[in-house]
């Protein structure tokens, strides 16, 4: 049993207290899933977190940030899919959430009651973390947009049913000169090009848009606020990457106790061992200061901080850092049985590689952290 004692901390509301003892009880009931068939898999998991009322808190006026962490951890904990299932439900829509006009967000409540599939259109094969590098374009026709160019590594890419996608207007140079537009999947001139494989599977493809044409009313927010747009979404879901990575980290950690206590050593249990308790302590301590940094970061933001990037960027570094380092321990304590495909820690070692880089890599963070200590 993973600890909950930390929703004792005075970042917690009973409602955060209730939210996360009703989910733990569901992912125990219906969590893992199957696996095999990646994107019906993850479709299944939409509607089943939409139907029990879960993707309720994945976006709509006023995003909880202690929420959208406590369900991301709990989901992580018991299956990496049904984490990122209901991630890119709120990741997809966040642009909308924030700044949506009542005619986009009828898809918001689509997505919210896991009715359909959201994705978030950011990343490019010539940019990733250098966002105000993009060069897919949105050049005015009329009264609407003409799109021409690419995104990669899109997370539900080929499964979604509506994109929030970011291209160059051109009103200025660099991050001022972005827009950003809500694409609904079957629109001409939208082709998905290419699956991706990856170690821990997941639905991610690479777009092309051919003179893609979208209507005036297609603009999220105002022409040139695409790259403020983003950055907003990602100050709110970064966190949350920080909070998955807990959830793995947890796991690990609750796996190792019981593998240290069941597995004897030289006539007595591997806790016996000192070496041991020594990892043991190092997981624990781990898990718990990242815990410290992530509930800082989403308290700070439901408090009404209009930008928490130091404080996301640290959760989201530290935490991920740590969970690649609580992992590959457990790893190493459960010997060969570690590395046997399909074993709960070989699984956690393969989905929280990912965590480091997506959604601003862990070297980005510390440029992020860098800067706002010199106060910039």
């Amino acid at each position: 049993m993973a600890d909950r004692t930390f929703l004792n901390w005075p970042f917690f509301e009973d409602r955060h207290r209730a939210l996360a003892a009703e989910l733990d009880d569901w992912a125990a009931a219906h969590l893992p899933v199957d696996h095999s068939d990646v994107d019906a898999a993850c479709k299944g998991l939409v509607a089943a977190l939409g139907a029990a009322g879960f993707l309720q808190h994945s976006g709509g006026d006023a995003l909880d940030v202690r929420s959208l962490c406590l369900i991301r951890e709990t989901l992580a904990r018991h299956d990496g899919l049904a984490d990122f299932a209901f991630a890119m439900q709120g990741l997809g829509m966040g642009a909308v959430s924030l700044f949506g006009t009542d005619k986009q967000r009828a898809w918001l409540e689509k997505t919210r009651a896991g009715k359909a599939i959201s994705a978030f259109a950011l990343t490019e094969p010539g940019s990733g973390s250098d966002v105000a590098n993009t060069s897919t374009t949105a050049e005015k026709d009329g009264n609407g947009f003409v799109v021409n160019g690419a995104k990669t590594w899109i997370s539900n890419g080929g499964i979604a049913d509506v994109y929030v996608l970011f291209a160059r207007t051109g009103e200025a140079p660099g991050a001022k000169g972005l827009s950003a537009f809500l694409v609904p999947a079957d629109t001409p001139g939208l082709k998905v090009t290419e699956r991706l494989d990856v170690i821990a599977p997941h639905p991610l493809a690479t777009l092309e848009f051919t003179d893609m044409k979208l209507p005036g009313n297609a603009l999220i927010s105002e022409p040139g606020a695409g790259f403020r747009v983003a950055m907003s979404v990602l100050d709110v879901f970064r966190s949350t990457v920080g909070a998955a990575a807990l959830g793995f980290a947890r796991r690990a950690l609750d796996e190792s106790l019981t593998r240290v206590q069941e597995r004897e050593l030289f006539g007595a249990p591997l806790f016996d061992l000192q070496m041991v308790q020594g990892h043991i302590a190092d997981m624990a301590l781990g898990v718990d200061a990242s815990a410290l940094l992530i509930y800082r970061a989403a308290w700070t933001k439901d408090m009404g901080a209009p930008r928490v990037s130091r404080e996301a960027a640290m959760a989201k570094l530290h935490a991920t850092e740590t969970a690649q380092q609580v992992i590959d321990a457990a790893v190493q304590l459960h010997g060969g049985d570690g590395v046997r495909k399909g074993s709960v820690v070989e699984s956690l070692y393969r989905e929280i590689r990912a965590l480091r880089i997506y959604e601003g890599a862990s070297d980005v963070q510390k440029v992020v952290i860098a800067r706002q200590a010199m106060g910039g």
